[in-house]
């Protein structure tokens, strides 16, 4: 009887001290494989069995074994979470209006240089094809000193710290609209692609409105207000279609837009072109995506588009309601500019380098700091006086070689996203002009008429070849 009485006078005890202590801390994740058995929690093991496990202690994760578990960042949680959102609803609008005006960001607000990181000057052995095969380093340095105009369109640096050389403006044609010329200038390759891709939607869409093209760069490229990108030739601002040659200037622009002939020409800048990427709103993208899985489009390839997260083609930015933002991969220009950048100061009018500016920072200082002077920086960035706004991109003539200025590292073009070959652009509408506008971009498209094979012979416009 007594031994009973000390038994549950023992056990009260330890009931008493599990209930009392600090609250635990959150459970953290652990290992645990197929051959060993699940660690038990304090809930689960006896009192009497663990009695340290009452006071809470911030050690760190272990697996089954002992063996500390790594914890995953919080970029890394941040990318589960967004990819599985974007996975639950490819292009979701938001309830309330975008803050796209009441936003101070820039029209390249959120545009960056993915996948071209900044690299020293030291030249680095090329990982994949060399674009520009058929110089060689002694070839290239001797048509540098001679004449750099023999070597075709050069991208130098970055689409946000760079310029261009040798740059081709794009033409006037029926087709499309060059809305301003003084800086419709780009290189040879983006020019051609743009070229190429309003060639298809003509060619499926015979009676297509001509499509506006907007901004390039300036004819030597370098800082484009108020754009953050538009500096090596590369980016490309396009108009939508609409059912007429007009725009439409309301601002829900995905009500009106002609459906049908923009996805006709994002499907040709995705087949025909080295595009790097698309930037539109959102909402735009997703009544382009209903509506190409109207029309039977494979959905593993749109999703490869739209869903893939980082590695998305098409992507959000804010501020692109009304506009496409295209860049290009160039592979020639791109290379030559990496090329040529040790060889700049052979040049002395194209000994340049890209400076942005810091808080603090003065003209003077600027000149002194580079081996360059006050007149040369303002005449080379057409400044009126020496005001500097923090952030801006200076072009800054240099008197020396730079032997600390970033290069991009050697160009990798990725393949082509081709569709399926079954779903090949062998289809077209027959109905001329089709307008394929949706009604409401948050229902999904109505049936498009039933497509038919193109008659062998006739062109589609749209080939899946390089």
């Amino acid at each position: 009887m007594r031994s009973s009485l000390l038994i549950l006078l023992f056990c009260a005890g330890c009931a008493a001290r599990v209930v009392t202590p600090v609250p635990p801390p959150a459970p953290a994740p652990v290992q645990a494989s197929a051959a060993t058995p699940p660690v038990e929690t304090p809930a689960q093991t006896p009192p009497a069995e663990a009695p340290a496990a009452a006071e809470p202690q911030a050690t760190p994760a272990v697996s089954a074994s002992g063996a500390p578990v790594a914890m995953p960042s919080p970029a890394e949680v941040a990318a589960v979470v967004t990819d599985a959102a974007v996975r639950e609803n490819p292009c979701p609008v938001d309830a309330e209006e975008e803050e796209d005006e009441a936003s101070a960001a820039t029209d390249d607000e959120g545009v960056s240089e993915e996948g071209e990181m900044q690299a020293p000057l030291a030249p680095a052995a090329p990982a994949g094809p060399l674009y520009t095969a058929d110089l060689s380093d002694e070839a290239l340095t001797e048509a540098w000193k001679k004449d750099p105009a023999t070597l075709g369109s050069m991208s130098i640096g970055f689409v946000e710290s760079g310029r261009q050389l040798n740059s081709v403006r794009v033409p006037d044609d029926k087709d499309w609209l060059v809305v301003s010329p003084d800086i419709a200038y780009g290189t040879q390759e983006t020019v051609d692609y743009v070229v190429a891709a309003i060639r298809a939607v003509r060619a499926q869409y015979p009676n297509v409105p001509p499509l506006r093209v907007n901004r390039l760069s300036t004819k030597d490229g370098g800082y484009l207000r108020p754009h953050k990108s538009h500096q090596n030739g590369r980016d490309v601002d396009f108009g939508f279609y609409y059912p007429t040659a007009e725009p439409v200037r309301e601002r829900e622009r995905e009500r009106y837009i002609d459906v049908a002939m923009n996805w006709a020409l994002v499907r040709s800048l995705v087949v025909n072109t080295d595009v790097q990427m698309i930037l539109v709103d959102k909402r735009v993208m997703k009544v382009l995506y209903d509506y190409a899985l109207s029309i039977g489009e494979d959905k593993v390839w749109l999703d490869s588009l739209f869903n893939a997260g980082f590695n998305s083609l098409i992507k959000h930015a804010r501020r692109h309601r009304d506009h496409f933002h295209v860049r290009f991969f160039n592979g020639r220009a791109q290379e030559l500019g990496r090329r040529v950048a040790p060889l700049l100061a052979l040049q002395p009018d194209q000994n340049l380098m890209m400076y942005k500016v810091r808080n603090g920072d003065t003209l003077g200082g600027i000149a002194l700091r580079h081996n360059s002077s006050v007149v040369a920086i303002k005449k080379a960035n057409r400044m009126r006086n020496t005001f500097l706004s923090i952030g801006r991109r200076l072009v800054i003539p240099l008197k020396g070689p730079c032997t600390h200025c970033p290069i991009p590292p050697p160009v990798q073009l990725p393949p082509r996203r081709l569709p399926p070959q079954a779903q090949a652009p062998a289809l077209v509408n027959t109905t001329p002009a089709a307008s394929g506008k949706l009604p409401n971009p948050c229902t999904p498209a109505a049936p498009a008429p039933t497509p038919v094979a193109v008659p062998t012979g006739v062109p589609s416009g749209l080939s899946t070849g390089r």
